[in-house]
């Protein structure tokens, strides 16, 4: 366990500036299946997450493959890294072929002790910048657990919803994933890491590919509807190439439910607040 003041990592700031590009918007869509958009028209809902990635020498990354912290980030020893959920608000979208600025600030860090071990939490606020206008907002809870087996089932089972796609998570699509969000860590494609290492029984599927799939499943059987906010946290890994599904209801006007998992039980569960009408 670290024994530095790691409260003193709260308030720290990161500017960066990013152009959605053309060439990376292309093969974010063949990876996931979907036409690409042109330049000038908008950004599909979480493809931003393949934008802003850290340029990292191999030199600097740790075992794990991510890149080693103590920067922006705080140190937490040798613990594994989960993005454990984020909470999005829409504003804009973004465009292709735009220059974006982001600017991230680090807004909590916090130990907490489960029956896992010990936890650091980590919230960081990124809010984005187009045209000198802030055009979304997307704050992140990052983990870093002790070493210790994962959980992987034991959850509550699927609802029945009133939409649902079946996704096949087969070592291309990590893969290609990992590829295109340029995330280097070790358990979404190398297989001896994953399981010698981290104990998994597989390669572990993203959770923001997760919670992309899922908001793409709600837009598809919803696509006069304008996403205001989204919300989402992991519950348990899956892992690759088992079959899962994602889908959700709506519960009310303007706010939506939504889950992943397969029969083993929730994965990740989000919520979404919407608009009615001529979406963006």
């Amino acid at each position: 366990m670290s024994t530095l003041d790691l409260s003193a990592w709260i308030g720290r700031t990161e500017e960066r500036r990013d152009q959605i590009s053309d060439n990376l918007v292309k093969r974010i869509a063949a990876t996931l299946g979907e036409t690409a958009p042109q330049p000038g028209e908008a950004l599909p809902p979480l493809w931003h997450w393949a934008f802003f990635q850290d340029t990292v020498a191999a030199a600097g990354l740790g075992q794990d493959g991510h890149p080693a912290r103590g920067g922006f980030l705080p140190p937490a020893d040798n613990r594994n890294r989960m993005w454990a959920g984020s909470r999005l608000t829409f504003k804009q979208p973004l465009l292709v072929g735009a220059e974006v600025d982001r600017v991230s600030t680090l807004l909590n860090v916090e130990e907490k002790h489960g029956r896992t071990g010990s936890l650091l939490f980590v919230t960081v606020r990124h809010e984005f910048f187009q045209h000198g206008e802030s055009v979304l907002l997307d704050e992140q809870d990052i983990v870093y657990r002790e070493p210790s087996p994962p959980k992987l089932g034991g959850t509550e089972p699927l609802p029945a919803g009133q939409w649902r796609e079946s996704v096949e998570p087969n070592a291309t699509l990590l893969f290609r994933y990992s590829a295109v969000t340029f995330n280097g860590h070790r358990i979404h494609y190398d297989y001896p890491y994953v399981t010698e290492t981290e104990g998994y029984p597989g390669l572990v599927v993203h959770g923001p590919l997760i919670a992309t799939l899922n908001l793409r499943a709600f837009t598809r059987a919803h696509p006069d509807a304008t996403l205001k906010r989204f919300s989402f946290r992991g519950v348990r890994p899956l892992i690759s190439p088992q079959p899962f599904e994602v889908g959700g209801r709506v519960i009310e006007a303007g706010k939506a439910h939504v889950w992943a998992g397969n029969e083993d039980g929730t994965a990740q569960v989000g919520e979404i607040e919407f608009d009615q009408g001529v979406a963006r």
